[in-house]
């Protein structure tokens, strides 16, 4: 009986995360980590992490972590390993590029001499050097690579003109390919990712691994509504939110031109929650046009969000017209479509194929058209657009397609299926 213990005990997969973001950082590839990381490890993975020390998205190492003696921790049952980064507030290549190469380096050795070995190293790339420290350490270890794209680099730092030196362009390119060569399985975040790298890669084992949602967490029936008041909004408002990075890709400036339009109408108001490079600019923008209807505020916790999910009409969700976008999609979507909230989708593609017309869960507008959107808005005023049957296509669209749980379980079913 002991030998049959022991054996299963052996069985067990076991699998380092490599990644340069990851909590208590917030933001997408953040939660999408640790979320795929704790549904892994009820199944029985034995899951660990390997990352650097926080600072996203100030670029300054945390405080609770500035003396750089936090080299191992636990966070929600998951055992993370920390190496030391290289952070600079700077838009500069050069120190980006430090930033990047410089947790290539302590990464490698904090794993090659300090982390135990493993069947599967997933890997996270943008930024894609991370994949060198991941390749050299499935070759010290004895691990097959996962490969987990969320962003085609470098074709998108080169159409978003971030990068236009050819020699670099052409060398990041060929890093790309050669770790696409080396891995047993590349996984993509959206199916725009996928189609593109099996067009480029045809024998390799491509497969979907989508952002989600917890469903539990988002869940519009357990949460009261308050969040207006304590704003100074009115229940009989028509509340449009946009919350999130206000940075240059979202293009919010459509969301003020349309405002500014839409004067016409006192209970009408948007709300612009969060912060970022843009956001002066913006408020500038605002007090020129004198837009007594757009009230900005601060960021929120994440507990904080569901509240004020709940208690807006519906959410705007713009990205600059940029043909790169086309194969983006937000992930404060999910979210959103979780609390019955529908959408005013600003993003061509695959968001609007998957949302708009596969799950009717919101409207759409052209990005950057900001007489589009105001359209949109004013036809919901004048005919009353019926946002609830749009909410609840919303929740039961993600419910099925876009549960964290439903993800996790596939995924582990493939490693599952790649270990036999």
């Amino acid at each position: 009986m002991h030998h049959i213990v022991k054996k299963q005990t052996d069985t067990k997969l076991r699998l380092l995360i490599l990644t340069q973001y990851y909590p208590p950082e917030t933001g997408a590839p953040q939660n999408r980590l640790h979320e795929l990381a704790l549904r892994l490890k009820a199944k029985g993975v034995e899951v660990e992490v390997l990352t650097a020390m926080p600072n996203y998205p100030k670029m300054q190492i945390f405080e609770a972590y500035a003396d750089g003696k936090t080299k191992k921790e636990n966070i929600d049952g998951i055992t993370v390993y920390r190496s030391g980064i290289f952070v600079k507030k700077s838009a500069s290549l050069i120190l980006r590029l430090l930033n990047y190469f410089s947790f290539v380096f302590t990464s490698f050795f904090a794993g090659w001499f300090r982390l135990p070995k493993y069947d599967y190293i997933m890997v996270e790339s943008p930024p894609l050097f991370l994949g060198i420290s991941a390749r050299a350490l499935c070759l010290l270890k004895g691990a097959k690579m996962i490969f987990n794209v969320s962003d085609l680099w470098p074709e998108s730092a080169e159409k978003l003109g971030l990068v236009t030196n050819r020699f670099f362009l052409g060398m990041a390119t060929m890093l790309e390919e050669y770790l696409y060569a080396s891995s047993t399985l590349i996984t993509g975040q959206t199916q725009g990712i996928v189609a593109d790298i099996k067009k480029r890669f045809p024998k390799k084992n491509v497969y979907w691994l989508p952002n989600g949602v917890d469903l539990s967490r988002y869940n519009p029936d357990a949460i009261q509504k308050g969040w207006r008041k304590k704003v100074g909004l009115a229940d009989n408002d028509l509340v449009f939110l946009y919350a999130g990075i206000i940075g240059h890709a979202q293009g919010l400036e459509v969301i003020l031109k349309a405002a500014n339009s839409l004067k016409a109408y006192p209970r009408l108001k948007f709300v612009l929650l969060g912060d970022g490079p843009e956001k002066p600019i913006l408020l500038n923008m605002a007090k020129e046009l004198a837009l007594d209807n757009v009230l900005f505020l601060d960021p929120v916790t994440k507990n904080e969000m569901p509240e004020i999910i709940k208690d807006v009409d519906a959410s705007v969700v713009p990205l600059k017209k940029l043909p790169l976008f086309e194969g983006a999609i937000p992930s404060k979507i999910f979210e959103l479509l979780a609390m019955k909230t529908p959408i005013i989708l600003g993003v061509n593609g695959e968001a609007k194929k998957l949302f708009i017309e596969e799950g009717k869960a919101g409207l759409h507008f052209e990005p950057e058209d900001d007489t589009l959107l105001a359209q949109v808005i004013e036809e919901k005023i004048k005919k009353n657009t019926d946002f609830e049957s749009l909410g609840n296509n919303g929740r039961e669209y993600v419910a099925q397609k876009f549960n964290r749980d439903k993800i996790a379980e596939s995924f582990y079913l493939e490693l599952k299926k790649l270990s036999i």
